[in-house]
């Protein structure tokens, strides 16, 4: 009868598999450390945490399953709030389009009508200028 620590053994099929998981935890590592960087930075002026916020969610929702299904669950509760970041997650994101919507979704919430320049700058844009739709 074998041993127990022979079984446990790597096998050359199981190393692959064992590096893949050390690099998986390592990259939730490193997104992890960016969001709590995003954090840090989110008191200065400007927009500057959010963004990277963003970002680090996003590597560890590529790289962790349990953060998967959790993002799934939230998605299915809040869909306006988190499918930004969903947009964001697709092999090539559309990060300028993301940016610029989430800019005027905060735009329309905190100033009145008349002080907006997101809308009417795009609507000069596109007149003077016949350019698409951002």
């Amino acid at each position: 009868m074998p041993s127990p620590r022979a079984q446990r053994r790597a096998t050359p099929d199981l190393a692959p598999e064992i590096v893949s998981r050390l690099v998986r935890g390592g990259l939730v590592t490193l997104g992890g450390l960016i969001v709590v960087a995003g954090v840090l930075i989110a008191p200065i002026p400007g927009p500057g945490g959010v963004p990277v916020i963003a970002v680090g969610l996003v590597v560890i929702l590529r790289n962790s399953y349990k953060a998967k299904k959790v993002f799934v669950r939230a998605h299915r509760r809040w869909p306006r709030a988190v499918h930004p970041l969903r947009r964001l997650m697709r092999k090539e994101p559309e990060i300028a389009s993301v940016f610029w919507q989430q800019y005027l979704r905060v735009e329309r919430f905190a100033l009145p009508k008349r002080y907006r320049v997101g809308v009417k700058g795009r609507h000069f844009v596109k007149r003077h200028f016949g350019g698409s739709e951002a």
